[in-house]
């Protein structure tokens, strides 16, 4: 039975995004650990590898969106955004190989898959669903996606657990000593986790249905350049100082690996985060439905600030766990709660350009700050310190523009 205003695409949509979580999130909690134990990079590549990547997956999202506007096609560039994400993963595994070039390569290739698939899903996910339930749509299928990525970092820890025995698998460090990361299977998760992204593909192919704006069906299709009301440029640069700020959580996991924590702990820790995330995401999308989005959007960005901060000047092995499920809080009451806003603010023929471009703006910023982060990492004293509370600075000023934004629409006081 589906939940009241929730649509059935909205539905197939949810499970598309829980087996492709299911996928990423095998490897994302994996892939520092990995880059770092396994391949022997430093932590500047490791913010050069996912400054790329996610500057790719976000700043390639306006044209995915912009064009799908033009087209009045949603489906099929969702389609083809998941099957390049699925059958790019097994190819990071060959950076066993090849070293931390090729990671670059397959991580990139993911991150495409994204950037082609998200911004037209978002719209579709929108136009799919009635104005007054977007908050709570948005926020079910975030939930459904990150109950994908709650049991991702479980296989995978049971996984290695069946390969490198338990202890083996807890007791991985790469720092204070011998690297016992390297010693660990991880590159097989790369290659199984093509199955679950499989899976994702045949689900949009055959349940997704296509559902063409109406505002399309008369009119000329939209520019590639579009304007937009004034509010969402407003809201635009909020995000843009709050980007920059967003380094990588791969930098939190590193951070909670240098807090003394094992490599089954992370992943444990992590899926901590990911369970709070889920269980949050809807009850707080609907939140923003009644009390509107920039609030809630404005409260995220607070926690987080709290959370860098945390990081910053916490020097315990408590603080990952406590930290890590608290950034649970602030991707629930963000992720979903921005798209729905975005939303709103705009024309349904203009949705994916829209929310394309508020990434593309969002993955610019992730990638200057990761850049900065990686290269300030390991300066001593104090580069970890400066980088951490950087972030929660800037996410502090973010959520005092956002306050602060005059909007014209129903949602917002």
């Amino acid at each position: 039975m589906k939940p009241r205003g929730i649509s059935r695409n909205v539905l197939a949509l949810g499970w598309v995004s829980f087996f492709t979580d299911l996928a990423s999130e095998m490897l994302y909690p994996i892939m520092p650990l990995f880059l770092i134990g396994t391949l022997g990079a430093s932590p500047a590549i490791l913010g050069l590898v996912d400054g790329i990547a996610e500057g790719i997956s976000s700043g390639l999202r306006w044209i995915a969106g912009a064009l799908s506007d033009r087209w009045g096609r949603r489906k099929p560039p969702v389609f083809f955004g998941y099957l390049v994400s699925a059958v790019s993963k097994p190819v990071i595994g060959l950076a066993t190989f090849g070293g931390w070039p090729i990671f670059l390569l397959g991580r990139t290739a993911d991150r495409l898959g994204k950037s082609i698939r998200t911004s037209p899903r978002d719209a579709l996910i929108a136009d799919s669903t009635e104005p007054e339930f977007r908050g709570k749509a948005f926020g079910f299928h975030r939930a459904m996606d990150t109950c994908g990525a709650i049991l991702g970092p479980l296989v995978a820890l049971a996984v290695i657990v069946a390969f490198a025995g338990f202890r083996a698998t807890f007791s991985a460090h790469w720092t204070g000593g011998e690297n016992a990361i390297a010693r660990l299977p991880l590159a097989r998760l790369f290659y199984l986790a093509i199955i679950p992204g499989l899976i994702s593909a045949s689900i949009v192919l055959v349940f997704v249905r296509e559902i063409r704006p109406a505002e399309n069906r008369a009119a000329t299709p939209p520019s590639i350049l579009q304007s937009f009301p004034r509010p969402f440029w407003n809201l635009l640069i909020a995000n843009a100082v709050f980007s920059l700020g967003n380094s990588s959580d791969a930098f939190l996991i590193l951070r909670s690996g240098e807090l003394g924590l094992g490599f089954g702990a992370i992943v444990l820790a992590y899926v901590l985060y990911n369970a709070i995330f889920a269980a949050t995401a809807t009850p707080l999308g609907a939140v923003s439905d009644r009390l509107g989005r920039k609030g809630v959007i404005a409260a995220g960005w607070i926690v987080y600030g709290v959370v860098y901060l945390g990081f910053a000047v916490w020097p315990s092995t408590a603080a990952p766990w406590v930290l890590l499920a608290v950034y649970g809080l602030y991707q629930a009451l963000t992720d979903g709660v921005a798209k729905a806003m975005v939303s709103d603010l705009v024309p349904a023929a203009q949705r994916a350009g829209a929310i394309g471009l508020f990434y593309t703006v969002s993955g610019v910023g992730q990638l200057l700050a990761s850049l900065v982060a990686g290269v300030i990492w390991n300066i001593r004293p104090g580069g970890v310190v400066i980088a951490l509370a950087a972030a929660a600075g800037l996410a502090l000023v973010a959520a005092f523009l956002i306050s602060n934004i005059k909007l014209r629409e129903k949602n917002e006081s």
